[in-house]
């Protein structure tokens, strides 16, 4: 194999699939990115063995072939050279190393070989449907701060995909919690997706994915079985094993007669919330939430701190109440909410609260109370 790329594309693509290389491997092949040359174009491919990922740039080939090398090393040296220049791309004779020039500077890295790398490629995958780079960027960006960092409850450790019905209309709906709070959103289904499986996506799987949305407005196309998923668009395929179990039963936990309904502006909430939980403790991070007609009072305080207390203006016509809520989540949900207010229905201080955008109904947020 012999050819030649720009610097700032061979950087870009590197920049995404080496993220998926663990830093720690027992099997030495993993650490390695396998490097494959044909038809004007370089194919870069890394993988856990959980997830995987292939991304093709255009390249001059002189020579056709592929071979494997430190993923991270590889990264390291693309990013340390000069902006602008050419990398010329060689393996050698006995495929047990690979040489690396650009300017005046050489490197040569030991390569493992090709047969060696894991395929994680193969296997049907029967529902296929099409989803907006932006429909999908909104399902994660909405979701994905509940997911559950638990390992013993492994199934939270994701973001749960399935097809739903939203008031008979049927829906594609993301739904993660960590049992502290809860958020649930949907988009329209789109076409091939009726009949798919429920699937628990990983939480490693979603951070990847959504590094490479950054860089995209194009539709994607997702495939899926029970057990793989894959994500294709541009010149990258991403293919993920899926959480082996059973997602909880989310919807007994969203309340339906929450009587008690506060509107309040949502940025002047977060930022009150933010002000009046620097008084609040590290371990508990609680605030107090009391609600009257026409008003809301913020309070935190400590035994090492002391006291806070902020009123914000809000709309309100039940019975006046208080309830506690950890800041850090409260603030979490706030920041999904785009509209200007944001809606909480309450029932009590000891039962979940319904947290949505005034103006849009497609997200739901939950977040379950503590005492203060």
């Amino acid at each position: 194999m012999k050819l030649t790329i720009e610097r700032a594309a061979l950087l870009k693509s590197l920049n995404h699939v080496q993220s998926v290389v663990e830093r720690r491997n027992t099997i030495p092949i993993l650490s390695n990115v396998k490097i494959e040359g044909a038809n004007g174009r370089l194919s870069l491919n890394a993988t856990d063995m959980d997830l995987d990922i292939v991304e093709a740039v255009p390249a001059e080939v002189a020579q056709p072939g592929a071979t494997t090398a430190p993923a991270h090393t590889l990264y390291e040296i693309i990013r340390k050279l000069p902006e602008g220049s050419q990398v010329e791309i060689e393996q050698s004779g006995d495929d047990s190393q690979l040489v690396l020039r650009s300017g005046r500077s050489r490197f040569t890295l030991a390569s493992l070989p090709v047969t060696d790398y894991p395929v994680m490629s193969g296997g049907e995958l029967p529902y296929s449907f099409v989803l907006g780079a932006d429909d999908l960027k909104g399902l994660i960006d909405k979701t994905r701060f509940a997911i559950s960092s638990e390992e013993t409850r492994y199934y939270l450790n994701g973001i749960y995909l399935h097809a739903a019905s939203s008031d008979g209309v049927p829906v594609l709906r993301a739904v993660a919690t960590d049992g502290h709070r809860l958020a649930r959103v949907e988009v329209p289904l789109p076409e091939g997706a009726p009949g798919m499986p429920g699937v628990i996506v990983p939480r490693k799987t979603v951070a990847e994915l959504r590094k490479l949305l950054d860089e995209t407005s194009v539709d994607v196309t997702i495939s899926l079985s029970e057990t793989k998923i894959r994500f294709a668009f541009d010149d990258a395929v991403m293919t993920s094993k899926l959480i082996d179990g059973t997602f909880p039963d989310y919807e007994r936990v969203i309340p339906a007669d929450n009587d008690k309904v506060l509107e309040v502006d949502c940025k002047s909430l977060s930022q009150a919330v933010d002000r009046v939980s620097a008084i609040s403790t590290e371990k508990s991070r609680a605030i107090k939430l009391s609600v009257d007609k026409g008003g809301l009072t913020l309070s935190a305080s400590s035994p090492e701190n002391g006291s806070a207390v902020e009123e914000l203006e809000a709309s309100y016509e039940a019975g006046p109440m208080e309830i506690g809520f950890n800041s850090r989540y409260l603030m979490d949900i706030l920041a999904q909410i785009e509209g200007d207010a944001a809606r909480f229905a309450m029932a009590d201080a000891a039962s979940p609260t319904v947290v949505r955008e005034v103006t849009d109904s497609s997200a739901v947020y939950v977040l379950m109370p503590m005492r203060v």
